[in-house]
C-alpha cells in the first residue's frame, strides 16, 4: 500500500497512483485529524472524495506517530493526552475517539489504537503495552460497533504487539484472534531493531492468527524483506520508503538501490530499470532523470517515485503470480539472491 499520510501520496496524483497499480492506499488517522480536521474531512465528503481517490483507504490509527512525534505525552488506560507537533494544542485520543475519527473520514479499513513500545524495551514496559493494546482492542471494536462501520462493509483490523518477546507476541495474537476483527496487524516492527529480529517478530505471530483473514505488517519494507514476509505467510504491506527514497534520488531496480545523483548515469541512455514497465521508465532515460534531479526540478521526484511505487506494487504482483504457480519459494529465493548480489 502506497503511503498517503496526509491524504497524497507526495509527489503523485491520485491517477499516477492507479497507474503504477496501486489498488489500495494508507493515510494516517494522526496527521489528518490534526490538519485539516476529520470533521471537515467529513463535511467535504469523506477522505475519498477529498483527495480523489476512489479506490479503498486504509487509515492507521495514529498510535505510532503519538510515540514518535507528539510531545508532553500523558497515558493511562482509558486514553493518551499530548500536545500537537504543529502548534503545541492539546489532544487527547482514546480508542472510541479513534474509531470516531476514521468513520469521520471514511476508512475502507480502519486500526484500532495500540501502544507501541520502543526498541530496546524492557519486560515489563512491553508486557503492559501488551495488556493495553488488548484492552484498547476490545473498546475499539464496541466503538466500531455502535458506529456500525462493520455493519456497513468497512473492516477493523487488530494489532498484534510484543516487541521481541516471542512469548508475548503469541498471547497478544491469541486473544486478538478470538476477537471479531476483519484483519489482523502486526504492529512494533521496523523500530530500530535488527531485521533479524523483525523477521522473528512475525515468526512469533504469524501462526496464531487466523489462515482466512488479511495478515499485515507494519511499516516495512525493503523489496527482500517483503518476499521474506510473504513467504511467512503475510498478505498487507505498508511503507513510505519508495517516495522517501526517491526524493533523496533513490531508484530500484532488480539488482538493488541506486542513486541517480551519481556520475556514472550522467550519459546514460538507458531506462531507470530495463525490468520495469512504468510511464518513467518508457519514456525517459537515467541521463535526462538525473538532470531534473541535479537542476533540483520537482519532475524528478515524480519520476522517481512513479517508478519506486510501481516496482514495488509489481513485485508483490509477481508473488501473487508464482504462489498461484506454486514456484514461490524457489522463485523469492532466486529473486533474493539476485537483488542483494548486486549483479
Amino acid at each position: 500500500m502506497p503511503v498517503g499520510t496526509q491524504g497524497t501520496v507526495k509527489s503523485l496524483c491520485p491517477a499516477q497512483v492507479r497507474d503504477c497499480g496501486a489498488q489500495i492506499i494508507l493515510s494516517n488517522t494522526y496527521h489528518l485529524n490534526l490538519r485539516p480536521g476529520s470533521e471537515l474531512v467529513a463535511r467535504m465528503g469523506g477522505l475519498h472524495s477529498f483527495m480523489g481517490w476512489n479506490g479503498p483507504i486504509l487509515t492507521d490509527s495514529g498510535g505510532f506517530q503519538v510515540f514518535s512525534l507528539a510531545k508532553l505525552r500523558k497515558m493511562d488506560d482509558a486514553g493518551i493526552r499530548f500536545r500537537s507537533h504543529i502548534d503545541g494544542s492539546e489532544v487527547y485520543l482514546d480508542p472510541a475517539k479513534v474509531m470516531e475519527i476514521q468513520n469521520n473520514l471514511g476508512s475502507d479499513i480502519a486500526m484500532v489504537l495500540d501502544e507501541c513500545p520502543p526498541w530496546p524495551a524492557e519486560r515489563p514496559v512491553v508486557e503492559n503495552a501488551v495488556r493495553r493494546s488488548l484492552k484498547w482492542a476490545g473498546e475499539s471494536l464496541d466503538a466500531a460497533d455502535k458506529l456500525g462501520i462493520q455493519q456497513s462493509g468497512r473492516h477493523v483490523f487488530g494489532i498484534v504487539q510484543g516487541s521481541a518477546f516471542a512469548d508475548l507476541r503469541r498471547e497478544c495474537a491469541q486473544a486478538l484472534a478470538g476477537l471479531s476483527f476483519n484483519g489482523y496487524a502486526i504492529g512494533g516492527v521496523s523500530v530500530g531493531e535488527p531485521e533479524e529480529q523483525m523477521l522473528e517478530a512475525v515468526d512469533a505471530s504469524v501462526p496464531y492468527l487466523p489462515d482466512n483473514l488479511p495478515r499485515y505488517v507494519m511499516g516495512v519494507g525493503t523489496p527482500p524483506q517483503l518476499l521474506r514476509m510473504v513467504a511467512r505467510g503475510v498478505d498487507m504491506f505498508d511503507c513510505v520508503m519508495p517516495t522517501r527514497e526517491a526524493r533523496h534520488g533513490v531508484f530500484y531496480t532488480v539488482l538493488g538501490r541506486r542513486n541517480i545523483k551519481n556520475a556514472r548515469f550522467a550519459e546514460d541512455r538507458g531506462p531507470l530499470c530495463p525490468e520495469s514497465a512504468n510511464y518513467a521508465c518508457e519514456h525517459f532515460s537515467r541521463a535526462y532523470i538525473r538532470h531534473l534531479f541535479q537542476s533540483s526540478e520537482i519532475l524528478a521526484c515524480t519520476l522517481l517515485s512513479l517508478h519506486n511505487v510501481n516496482f514495488f506494487v509489481s513485485l508483490m504482483d509477481q508473488a501473487r503470480l508464482h504462489i498461484e504457480r506454486g514456484d514461490f519459494g524457489p522463485w523469492s529465493e532466486a529473486w533474493i539472491a539476485r537483488y542483494e548480489r548486486g549483479q
